[in-house]
């Protein structure tokens, strides 16, 4: 049997198919996907894997090099259609907020509880060491932190740095303050996701870290009946920052959790499809940190009312809530 014989034979036992795939990627090229049923989506794939055969198959018994050449751009096209990234960059950046983002972090509601019990584990330890001796305050918060709010500060100065009512030079140590209190919980937060490939230990022990900064800060301002105060300063952006932190250390837990128990998958198996999804989560951290900044630097500095402070931290704990958990939402 001749080349062209051949060829003839084998193209015209194939042909429907191919040109029924070339079809569909047009009208796909043309409209994008929206263009095509649901129906026709689902045999977009099979054609591929079909013309796909068909071109190994012409290579294979040497058939004309036209013939080749046409199948090798068919099945380039197809390629790009069923595995390149076809969405614009906005339909991503919307899939991701609407989908992705709140997906990754309830599957990782686990590590998220415990992240977040480590926190108030370290809270609660600091708070009690510090109200049974003020000296143990020197111990967890630097220096550099602190910037004079201690327990040799006055009371008033203490409340004076809650509501801004200080000279240039104190309000210049407050936003410091901020800012380092700020920097300092963003740095916790990728040293808790950095540090879970380490089985998840260093993540814990930072999250226990950070808790016990804020448990001895908040005591030295209750010691001096300033409580309610220090909490509406630090909860109207401490909200969505502490929450930051804890889906950070959840997400660097969920990578040591999936080394320590791989199941049966390979330790790199488990730990890439684990590292998938904590990298969604810590994307979404990077906005969340993003938003905590301009609450901490427009809006606590703006609303110096105590029970606003509260009611903008009640409405951020309440969207941040609804968001990843809401109702009907899956775990996927």
């Amino acid at each position: 049997m001749t080349l062209e014989l051949r060829s003839t034979r084998f193209r015209a036992e194939r042909q429907e198919a191919w040109l029924r795939l070339e079809r569909l990627l047009g009208r796909a090229e043309r409209g994008g996907a929206r263009e095509l049923t649901d129906d026709e989506l689902v045999s977009i794939p099979a054609l591929y894997r079909s013309a796909l055969s068909s071109l190994n198959t012409a290579r294979a018994i040497s058939l004309d090099q036209a013939l080749i050449d046409y199948l090798e751009a068919l099945c380039a096209r197809a390629y790009v259609f069923v595995y390149g990234a076809r969405a614009r960059l906005g339909e991503r950046v919307g899939r991701f907020f609407a989908h992705d983002w709140p997906a990754a972090v309830r599957a990782l509601w686990p590590e998220t509880l415990v992240a977040a019990l480590a926190m108030l584990l370290g809270a609660a330890l600091s708070y009690s060491l510090v109200s049974a001796d003020p000296e143990w305050f020197y111990s967890v918060i630097p220096a550099e932190m602190a910037q004079g709010r201690t327990p040799a500060a006055s009371t008033q100065e203490l409340r004076a740095t809650l509501y801004g009512q200080e000279d240039e030079e104190g309000r210049t140590g407050l936003g410091v303050f901020a800012a380092f209190l700020f920097t300092h919980n963003a740095q916790i937060a990728i040293g808790a996701f950095a540090l879970g490939f380490a089985f998840g230990a260093p993540s814990v022990l930072l999250l226990v870290f950070n808790g016990a900064v804020l448990g001895a800060f908040v005591q030295l301002f209750v010691s001096r009946g300033l409580g309610g105060d220090v909490g509406g300063w630090l909860l109207i952006h401490g909200v969505t920052e502490l929450w930051a932190v804890t889906l950070a250390g959840a997400a660097g837990m969920s990578i040591g959790r999936a080394l320590a128990y791989p199941g049966r998958r390979t330790r790199l198996e488990a730990a890439a499809d684990a590292g998938r999804r904590a990298g969604v989560v810590i994307a979404g951290v990077v906005v969340m940190l993003a938003v905590a900044g301009l609450l901490e630097g427009v809006g606590r500095q703006v609303v110096t009312s105590t029970p606003l402070r509260y009611a903008v931290a009640a409405a951020t704990a309440v969207f941040w809530g609804a968001y990843f958990f809401r109702p009907g939402g899956s775990r996927g």
